[in-house]
């Protein structure tokens, strides 16, 4: 099952309070905190389960529709911008993208064959909508 991306960045957060809390690492190397508050991780998850629930409900397999809620998805960039454009960095782009990849595998859309129709790569697949 894909991993939410929002999950990961939850739990980086958390170990770097736990390596606060033991005194392993000084408060002046802390800054997951603030790249991810918990209303960026919010709505995150909103939109991680909009794109679920669009995926899920894709019983036909329509390239188009299949590119809509990928869009859609790739729109929470602007997520990122009402927070000061910090959160999501090349990391976690590649992360969302990952996600999005095996969420669409995951309901039987063949990702690269999908990209093929459109004469792209399967890593290609977000452009359209990416400012990053």
């Amino acid at each position: 099952m894909a991993i939410e991306p929002s999950a990961l960045w939850r739990a980086r957060v958390h170990e770097e309070a736990m390596e606060l809390a033991v005194g392993r690492r000084d408060r002046s190397d802390a800054f997951l905190e603030e790249l991810f508050p918990e209303s960026l991780l919010a709505a995150t998850d909103e939109a991680l389960r909009t794109f679920e629930s669009d995926v899920e409900a894709l019983r036909d397999l329509d390239d188009e529709r299949v590119f809509e809620a990928i869009k859609r998805l790739v729109l929470v960039n602007d997520i990122n911008e009402d927070h000061n454009g910090s959160g999501y960095e090349t990391e976690e782009r590649e992360e969302l993208c990952l996600y999005i990849d095996e969420t669409l595998m995951e309901h039987g859309i063949n990702v690269p064959a999908l990209a093929a129709r459109r004469g792209i790569s399967r890593t290609e697949i977000t452009d359209d909508w990416r400012g990053w």
